[in-house]
């Protein structure tokens, strides 16, 4: 169940879209990022970007996979973590860490994570994360 009104959901053009893998991974979309970050992504959805949203984004990314069962959340939040930075996507290496922290991975379970990160990775990828995580943790301070 969509928690917003406002989310139009278009499901004429790609009939073949599983609204049921849809709505899971709507829901755990929504539970590891949260309600503002998820509905400010389709507040700001058109229809250029509306296929890369509804179907690859939340009905395969998050509803194919966070959904399907097989490893925990916090399991998934370690993997994008040293994923996300191995690829050099800080920008959604932050969006999964702020998710890491409301999937219960704690402070220091995290610092091992960027330490981790920083032997496979690299020394200035491990300033990059480190960076991010002190922000995001000082935010929330």
């Amino acid at each position: 169940m969509i928690a917003n009104p406002a989310i139009r959901i278009n499901w004429s053009i790609d009939n073949t879209m599983d609204k049921s893998r849809f709505d899971k991974g709507l829901a755990a979309r929504r539970e590891v990022l949260g309600e503002k970050y998820v509905d400010q992504a389709f507040e700001n959805m058109d229809d250029f970007d509306r296929d890369f949203q509804e179907q690859f984004v939340t009905e395969f990314g998050w509803g194919g996979t966070w959904a399907r069962g097989g490893l925990e959340r916090r399991e998934r939040s370690i993997l994008n973590l040293g994923m996300l930075a191995a690829l050099g996507r800080l920008t959604e290496f932050e969006t999964h860490f702020r998710g890491a922290i409301k999937n219960n991975i704690s402070q220091d379970e995290l610092r091992e994570i960027l330490l981790q990160i920083t032997a496979y990775c690299g020394i200035p990828m491990g300033v990059e994360v480190f960076r991010i995580a002190k922000r995001v943790i000082n935010e929330k301070k």
